[in-house]
């Protein structure tokens, strides 16, 4: 077999739809509810709380909402898609099970390579911005921490490592080591707190917007001195790559396509209803958090707190943080469970070492990889900045959008006759705006970030060639 027949070599959409049937290991628990509050709770959380508003002073002003609109609609195209590929292939992976159906393991294994980095990224960011909130919540009851421990070196003068995010990545990890389900009605009630909680922040800022920290809506644009743009409309472009991190979290609830009880009939809702609340929801705090505090006040580890404390309202404050504090965990929670199991179908297809792809003999759930990301992403939430974090993320998520975008509109001119419990409408219009969108948000991301990405993808090649596509199932039955 040639080295491109080998890198082509695919699973077929039956043998997966067989597979998903037959396969036992992990218990089917999450309903239709469970499963949109996982999309939910891995969608809010840091964009609402964190990212609106740094974003705002440092590269779009109050056109921070026209940031969401265009990563929304990048977004939504891309969500069109997932909801396809989740209704006819059930099976735990994402975006890397959809790509071994359709453009062999080679694609596949670098879209889950990429996805492993992202989803662990996420959970670094999202507990970074986490910990923020829970200090300004410690503040108003006078606890603070020392100066070390309280961010990420590079952060502020004395930092140099960020205890709580470490903490409570290394905490989620061990929930879900336990029990899926048990986390999963937990994170429910979260993000019931969380839905709740924002609405409270929309009600009362309305009371205090001043239009006037609305002009100009699109402030013009400045050039620092490292020669980096912002502001004008090449700044809400910069804006829109970043806070494209706040808007996908959907995808997540697709990676627990085995844990799903009616995974065809559930996954597509899902995924179209948790994105749906979740955009309304940004587009109206992003119009809220710039109405209430002038955007260039807003670039801080807690926004929108901050934002009601300028105005004298020390309670609204405390209570928003108390909120921010308890459902941002629920974005921890949905994006640690969908790395978990990236990690595991990536073993249990040979393309990682067999040892990860080992179920509780309990609780079955993917211990090992899940205890090894909390570890890892603990460190990465203690060490990093939020800003680099979320750069890196992105550019691997917009990769794997364009991806399966592209995949729609591969089968259905390939497979039209294979059955589908969601059609994707006007293909090949929706995956190709969703291609488009994607490649316009990569060229906001400066060159360290695209850097970076390369030095992993690099790597995750070297991971393949060197042992993956020896030891894949593929490769043993061939």
């Amino acid at each position: 077999m040639s080295l491109i027949q080998q890198i082509t070599r695919h699973k077929s959409i039956e043998q997966l739809q067989s597979e998903a049937g037959a396969r036992g290991e992990l218990r089917r628990v999450l309903g239709l509810w469970q499963l949109t509050a996982i999309g939910l709770g891995g969608i809010i959380g840091v964009g609402i709380f964190v990212l609106a508003g740094q974003q705002a002073a440092v590269n779009a002003g109050p056109a921070v909402a026209l940031a969401f609109i265009i990563a929304g609609i990048a977004s939504a195209a891309a969500a069109l898609c997932y909801a396809e590929f989740a209704g006819m292939i059930p099976v735990t992976g994402s975006a890397y099970t959809y790509g071994y159906a359709v453009l062999g393991e080679g694609v596949a294994w670098l879209i889950g390579w990429d996805l492993l980095l992202e989803y662990a990224l996420i959970v670094a960011a999202v507990a970074s911005g986490w910990a923020g909130y829970l200090q300004n919540l410690l503040a108003h009851v006078g606890i603070h921490l020392p100066v070390w421990a309280q961010g990420a070196m590079g952060t502020g003068d004395g930092r140099v490592f960020n205890v709580i995010a470490a903490l409570v990545a290394m905490g989620v990890a061990v929930l879900l080591t336990v029990r899926t389900e048990t986390g999963a009605r937990l994170n429910t009630v979260v993000v019931a707190v969380k839905v709740v909680g924002v609405a409270l922040v929309i009600g009362i800022g309305a009371f205090y917007i001043n239009s006037a920290n609305w002009v100009p809506f699109i402030p013009p644009e400045v050039v620092d001195a490292s020669g980096e743009r912002h502001f004008g409309f090449h700044g809400v472009v910069a804006a829109a790559s970043v806070v494209f991190f706040a808007v996908f979290g959907y995808d997540t609830l697709t990676t627990a396509a085995e844990e799903s009880k009616n995974p065809q009939r559930d996954l597509p809702r899902a995924i179209l209803l948790s994105l749906g609340v979740s955009m309304a929801l940004y587009l109206t705090i992003s119009f809220v958090i710039t109405g209430v505090a002038h955007y260039t006040t807003l670039n801080n580890d807690a926004p929108v707190a901050n934002a009601f404390q300028s105005l004298g309202l020390n309670w609204i404050s405390a209570a928003i943080s108390a909120v921010a504090v308890a459902s941002i965990i629920s974005v921890v929670f949905a994006f640690m469970l969908a790395a978990a199991r990236i990690w595991f179908s990536l073993a249990r297809d040979g393309l990682l070492p067999a040892w990860f792809a080992k179920v509780h003999p309990r609780y079955g759930t993917p211990y090992r990889p899940t205890l090894f990301l909390g570890v890892l992403t603990g460190l990465a939430a203690g060490a990093l900045p939020i800003g680099d974090l979320a750069k890196l993320v992105n550019i691997g998520v917009l990769c794997a959008f364009i991806v399966i975008c592209g995949s729609i509109i591969v089968l259905r001119r390939t497979r039209p006759e294979v059955k589908r419990a969601f059609r994707t409408p006007l293909v090949p219009l929706v995956p190709i705006i969703g291609i488009v969108f994607s490649i316009w948000l990569l060229t906001g991301l400066p060159l360290v970030t695209w850097e970076r990405f390369g030095l992993w993808m690099l790597l995750g090649l070297a991971v393949y060639f060197g042992y993956g596509i020896r030891h894949s199932v593929l490769a043993r039955k061939g």
